[in-house]
């Protein structure tokens, strides 16, 4: 059975196709970019080892949906003759309020509950839609596509921690509580952590910190979810590519006021506005940060000084909550791939433990591989796992359609 997995972020989409028959990867890629300037878009064929790679500007995530089907059938670098050889879709779906706790074939019932969620997710759970509705589309409403929640793995929360010290009749009427995301890839992680360390998940506590265009840091205790940063929706928690993330909430009334803007125009420029973005006024990718602060750029520099100390601050809160930790993984886009951000905030919390190698760090930025870099005398080890949320949600859907 060949599995495609469809999973749209904010401003990107990656993809796998996989043949469950041995979990083998037949093809991957990435459109990146998507409503960005500089957008591109990258397609791998693993067998013969062949990469195309074209820039390209994608208005949406339909265009990017595009892109992928005509690359997996193409003469020269496809894997497959025609779209008839996939025997169905798994798409990571982002929010699944209370409504789902588990993954769920997708029909036109799961489709109007998705939209009803998507006020709590507005930059993901469109996306999502779009990749649906793109894939049935041009593969017809007989391939099978499976919805897999970034929601699920946080269903295992205390009610301390994800209740808001708000009325609960809002909690009983609304079901206004934190949800958390990004749960297929620290579910994933979770895992190889507890291999790396020897262990079972339920025996390690563990911070997961999953950093790219949007970011989440979830507490796992006994290999479940035990705290996260992101809340109601994806908003909460740390600053991101556009996202503000926690603020004083006072500052929407404010806002609201002073510049006679309404809730949805507030909500635009939290979601859309802030973050990087908001700080730098420039750009919302972490990678032209990079760039710019090691040139001198002083606002640049401000921002990853600004993501050390929040990354420091939640893994530290967390620890504290859990009663200690095993270890801190780093995960996702700016995670793998930003040794300068371990190397800082490694150096922060070393008065709990963690020490880093910091060759083994550097070495970590160079390879795709799974990679320990603390240093020797650590008593909290910190690791380098490359999230795979495509095989969580191809095992998910092979699951449910097999």
């Amino acid at each position: 059975m060949k599995i495609l997995v469809i999973n749209a972020g904010s401003s990107s989409i990656k993809y796998q196709l996989i043949d469950m028959t041995d979990e083998t990867l037949l093809a991957k890629g990435q459109c990146d970019r998507i409503g960005i300037e500089g957008g591109n878009f990258k397609h791998v064929n693993i067998a013969k080892d062949y990469t195309h790679k074209v820039d390209v500007q994608m208005a949406n995530h339909g265009e990017g949906i595009k892109l992928i089907i005509d690359a997996l059938t193409n003469a020269e670098y496809g894997v497959i003759s025609s779209m008839s050889e996939i025997n169905a879709v798994g798409h990571r779906v982002v929010h699944g309020g209370e409504k789902f706790s588990g993954s769920v074939i997708i029909n036109d019932e799961i489709i109007e509950a998705l939209k009803e969620c998507s006020e709590l997710s507005p930059l993901h759970n469109p996306a999502n839609l779009t990749g649906i509705k793109a894939c049935t589309e041009i593969m017809g409403e007989n391939v099978p596509q499976v919805g897999v929640f970034d929601t699920g793995f946080h269903q295992t929360m205390p009610d301390f921690a994800y209740l808001y010290a708000i009325p609960y009749e809002y909690y009983e009427k609304y079901k206004l509580r934190r949800y958390g995301f990004h749960g297929t890839s620290h579910r994933y992680v979770t895992a190889r952590a507890a291999e790396m360390l020897g262990k079972k998940p339920e025996e390690i506590n563990i911070v997961t910190c999953h950093l790219g265009n949007g970011s989440s840091i979830t507490a796992v205790k006994g290999g479940k979810s035990f705290d996260t940063t992101m809340g109601v929706t994806p908003l909460d928690g740390l600053m991101m590519g556009t996202r503000s993330g926690s603020i004083d909430p006072a500052i929407i009334p404010f806002l609201m006021e002073k510049e006679g803007l309404t809730a949805k125009e507030v909500d635009n420029i939290l979601n859309k506005k802030s973050g990087i973005l908001g700080v730098s006024q420039t750009t919302s990718d972490n990678r032209d940060i990079e760039e710019g602060a090691r040139n001198g750029n002083e606002r640049y520099k401000l921002i990853e000084s600004m993501l050390c100390h929040q990354i420091t601050k939640y893994v530290g809160g967390y620890a504290a909550a859990m009663g200690g930790v095993d270890a801190i993984v780093f995960t996702g886009g700016i995670g793998e791939n930003n040794p300068q951000y371990r190397s800082r905030v490694g150096k922060n919390l070393e008065f709990m433990g963690v020490k880093v190698d910091e060759e083994a760090n550097k070495k970590a930025f160079r390879t795709s591989d799974e990679n320990d870099i603390s240093a020797e005398g650590a008593t909290v080890k910190m690791l380098v796992i490359p999230t795979n949320e495509e095989l969580m949600i191809a095992r998910d859907t092979y699951e449910l359609v097999k």
